[in-house]
């Protein structure tokens, strides 16, 4: 299951503020991302078609058990990137702003092995 690096930082962001605030809302991605409403509001469109979410009837936006799985495993991946790289002496907004982009890149047995390895050291 591939899908672009923009679409798992949109179903990242809405697990992030899932978290965060307990629902999501188009305009909440919009704020989060420093999309434009147009632009979040045809990206959920395209989502919903492929059954990445769903939309309740007050507009607030429910990752489906496939947006899930997706989102879960970026943001696994950018916490883990994120601590290992601050672990190696990377400040901590540089290690974050690495970790967003490598966790779209990064190979699933790579991935693995820093994770072993951080655990050793946490």
């Amino acid at each position: 299951m591939k899908i672009k690096e923009s679409a798992e930082n949109y179903l990242e962001t809405i697990l992030v503020l899932q978290n965060r605030n307990g629902y999501v809302r188009s305009i909440d991605i919009a704020n989060e991302l420093s999309f434009s409403k147009p632009s979040v509001s045809n990206a959920m469109k395209h989502f919903r078609e492929e059954g990445y979410i769903y939309v309740e009837e007050n507009g607030y936006i429910i990752l489906t058990k496939k947006g899930l799985e997706i989102a879960e495993r970026i943001y696994e991946r950018h916490l883990i990137l994120s601590k290992y790289l601050i672990a190696l002496g990377v400040d901590e907004e540089i290690a974050k702003k690495d970790a967003c982009r490598i966790e779209h890149v990064i190979s699933q047995q790579t991935f693995k092995k820093i994770k072993e390895h951080l655990k050793k050291f946490l």
